[in-house]
């Protein structure tokens, strides 16, 4: 329950905030955690990112503001976040399919955002299979590439860092150097340091553990030692493995009194078809 009323916590504050040049920073400070792991629980959770949220209800109050004022539209527009009317009606026409003139003439339709607000629902009925583990430090290697978080960029570019890595045969090249704690190829998010936090961008990772000496064409990162909670993933990629993560997030994390310690946390895959029905991987998420 603690992660969703800190959730709730965020989302008051940027319902309060519409109209201010609030940052991702400002908003992950209220549900007290780092602005990388906020947006992500925040899209696994709502099915759309901060920034995305922030564009639908500044744009749902201008147009509440249109029809019930006689403001003018550039007031509105600076008002809203928009340096020029030009920019806000290209923005309010993408929302909603009519221009802020015709709104004002009550013309046309508009489409509403509401606020949102976070409930647990009746969930779970389909079990869950996971286990909590406790694991001395390790060193995983291979290539990271840097994603800013920001409009939610990192979830459209990883997957096409991960065709290029199977594309080269990279994943290969893993998964025969693999001698570690761990047995697979991983996906690693990490976005936890300062300079991340300050930067608004996370590394992503995929690598495999290895225990000795390490390629010299490999980078290598080190995963501190933790407890973890590890889930099962049965089912084809990516559909599997994404929807675990909102299971995850919206259903077992509610319902547990742990929560994510803010190291880094990996998806492992096995080197079976990733198109089966009975592929299997798993998702490792450090807790406290």
């Amino acid at each position: 329950m603690a992660m969703v009323e800190s959730i709730q916590r965020a989302i008051e504050y940027m319902e309060k905030n519409l109209t201010e040049d609030i940052t991702i920073e400002d908003i992950a400070r209220y549900a007290n955690v780092s602005s990388f792991h906020f947006q992500r629980t925040f899209g696994l959770l709502t099915d759309t990112s901060v920034a995305e949220y922030l564009r639908r209800r500044r744009l749902t109050l201008a147009a509440q503001e249109l029809l019930t004022t006689d403001n003018k539209i550039i007031d509105i527009a600076w008002k809203y976040g928009y340096d020029t009317p030009e920019a806000f009606t290209k923005a309010f026409r993408r929302q909603h399919g009519t221009s802020p003139t015709e709104v004002r003439r009550h013309e046309g339709k508009l489409q509403t955002y509401n606020r949102l607000v976070i409930q647990v629902t009746l969930e779970g009925a389909e079990p869950m299979k996971y286990s909590v583990v406790n694991k001395e430090a390790f060193t995983v290697a291979g290539k990271k590439r840097r994603f800013s978080c920001a409009n939610d960029e990192q979830s459209r570019e990883i997957p096409k860092f991960w065709q290029d890595v199977n594309a080269e045969g990279f994943t290969d090249k893993l998964f025969t150097l693999n001698n570690g704690a761990i047995k697979g190829v991983l996906g690693v998010c990490e976005g936890t340091t300062e300079e991340m936090k300050s930067e608004q961008v996370m590394d992503y990772w995929v690598a495999t553990a290895i225990d000795g000496d390490i390629p010299e064409e490999l980078e290598k990162l080190e995963i501190p030692a933790s407890k973890w909670v590890v889930f099962e993933v049965h089912g084809p990629m990516p559909h599997a493995m994404q929807d675990t993560w909102k299971r995850i997030f919206s259903e077992w994390f509610p319902s547990n009194s742990y929560e994510h310690s803010g190291a880094p946390d990996f998806e492992l895959y096995t080197d079976e078809d990733p198109s089966s029905p009975d592929l299997y991987s798993e998702i490792w998420i450090p807790i406290k």
